[in-house]
């Protein structure tokens, strides 16, 4: 199979300026897969402008009956001038709906958070999410955000769209 026949690339939010106020993505279903990978990029900011990292569980691609996903127990991170950092970190925390490195905002970042479905509130009928990163500060910092939804439970050359329900 081909890669993008396992998974698919969607759009969180696209490069805005993160000092504007919330930014949320948008919500994706996760039913007809069993993993995604959470990923944020974002150009260097100004010191103390740390974003932070969130994300939210709904039972649909509307946001119904949205709460915190307390899930984030692992973060791989690049940090600083990312033609020069070739390997990713392993941060670990206890598992929380956000993250935030006190460390990052000067510096250019991928953070990626990979999310088991099994993980989200299953019995409760949540299988969407929604990453979002509060207002940085008072200062210009540049990011955007995507979903890569993996493993899909029904290989097919193109998989079910996760931003339907």
């Amino acid at each position: 199979m081909k890669l993008l026949e396992k998974m698919d690339i969607i759009s969180g939010f696209v490069p805005v300026d993160m000092q504007t106020g919330a930014n949320n993505g948008d919500w994706v279903s996760l039913k007809n897969y069993h993993r995604c990978l959470v990923v944020l990029f974002k150009a260097a900011g100004t010191a103390g402008d740390n974003p932070t990292i969130t994300l939210k569980q709904a039972t649909d691609v509307a946001g119904a009956g949205s709460k915190n996903a307390a899930i984030i127990a692992e973060v791989y991170q690049k940090q600083g001038t990312l033609t020069g950092v070739g390997q990713w970190t392993r941060v670990t925390q206890a598992a929380a709906a956000t993250y935030v490195d006190t460390a990052s905002a000067a510096n250019q970042g991928v953070y990626a958070i990979d999310v088991d479905t099994a993980d989200l509130d299953v019995a409760g009928g949540f299988d969407c999410i929604q990453v979002s990163v509060a207002d940085v500060g008072v200062n210009a910092q540049l990011g955007c955000a995507f979903y890569m939804p993996y493993m899909a439970r029904y290989g097919q050359q193109i998989p079910d769209s996760a931003i339907v329900d």
